[in-house]
This record gives structure tokens, C-alpha cells and sequence, in this order.
């Protein structure tokens, strides 16, 4: 029994006395995510750079007119218009925010705290619809309002959701309703 007891007291776990070791590790990985992270902001940068044909964004105007529609969601960026992962980052459209936005006969007032807000002009508009995705974000068939619009001479599509996903139809009838309007009447005044 005396034989059993000494066994047991003697039989313990190796203490750990490698500590350099393990700190060369931590301090290795420390370094390695930090250089990736320093890559992938060196990429946001050069993409910018390549974006900086890009004009400024319209300001709001002064006197926007009666709001049609509000929205309050998130706005998730903006691509070439038709390529999905093709994200546009200058003059802050990469950035992804909360945002209000509001449609007026000027057109649709982006308001996003923390970052640039902007205004889509009416006649910039050219198409809304529903969708499942934009660059680095999927939902569910129809879960972004994606609207279309131009800007200088290069087509976007801009992202947005809802906190209220049932919003999104109206906003989309309105857009497209807006866009025929505004297009019809531009190609009464080209015809006379």
C-alpha cells in the first residue's frame, strides 16, 4: 500500500519551462498579422489610387424638397455597376456605415455618420432593384436594395439595407417610377 502511495505522490505532469519559446511564437504570429493587415491596407490604398479618376460626390443641396421615402439601414458599398465584387473605394464609397437615407425630387440623400455623406442626383438614377449580394456582403435573394446611378462617366451600383427589409419594394417602385419619369421627359425635350 506504502509502495502504491510514493507512486502516486511521484507521478506528475512536466512543468512547462519553455517560456521562450512560446513567447518567440506569440511574438512570430503578432508580427505575421500585423503584415497582413499592413497588405491589406496597402491594397485599399492602390485601389483608391486607380479609383481617383472618380469626380467628388455631389453635396446635399440647400433645399432638397418634400422626402418621398425614408430609409434607415446600412449601406454596403458601391461596385462598377453589373460586376458584384468590383468595390469602389475613393472618395469614401468603400466604407461601409449605418446610414438614413431620404428620396426627394433631387434624389436620394445618403446620410452616413462616420463617413462622407453624398447625394445621388434624380437624374443620375438609373435603375433599382433587389438583390442578394455586393462586395463582401451576401444575404438572401432580395436582401439589398442595390440602385443604380451614374457618376462621371462611370456606372455604380450602390448597396443598401434596410433595418426594415419590407421597405425595399417601395423604394424600388419609387426609384424606377422616378427614373422613367425623368428619362421620358428628357427624350420629349431631345424629340421637339
Amino acid at each position: 500500500m506504502t509502495s502504491l502511495i510514493i507512486l502516486a505522490a511521484g507521478e506528475k505532469s512536466a512543468e512547462v519551462t519553455n517560456w521562450a519559446g512560446r513567447i518567440g511564437w506569440v511574438v512570430g504570429l503578432a508580427l505575421f498579422v500585423a503584415f497582413v493587415y499592413w497588405l491589406m491596407r496597402q491594397g485599399w490604398k492602390w485601389r483608391g489610387s486607380l479609383q481617383s479618376d472618380l469626380p467628388e460626390l455631389p453635396g446635399m443641396p440647400e433645399r432638397a424638397g418634400e422626402a418621398k421615402l425614408t430609409l434607415s439601414g446600412r449601406y454596403h458599398g458601391s461596385t462598377t455597376a453589373g460586376q458584384w465584387l468590383d468595390r469602389i473605394v475613393a472618395h469614401g464609397l468603400g466604407t461601409r456605415s449605418r446610414a438614413e437615407l431620404t428620396l426627394t425630387e433631387a434624389g436620394i440623400e445618403v446620410v452616413r455618420p462616420g463617413a462622407n455623406d453624398f447625394l445621388i442626383p434624380a437624374d443620375a438614377l438609373r435603375e433599382a432593384r433587389l438583390d442578394k449580394g455586393i462586395a463582401g456582403k451576401v444575404l438572401a435573394e432580395g436582401g439589398l436594395l442595390i440602385v443604380t446611378w451614374a457618376h462621371g462617366d462611370k456606372l455604380l451600383d450602390s448597396g443598401f439595407r434596410s433595418d426594415r427589409a419590407a421597405e425595399h419594394t417601395a423604394w424600388v417602385e419609387a426609384i424606377n417610377t422616378m427614373n422613367s419619369t425623368n428619362h421620358a421627359s428628357t427624350t420629349e425635350g431631345t424629340a421637339r
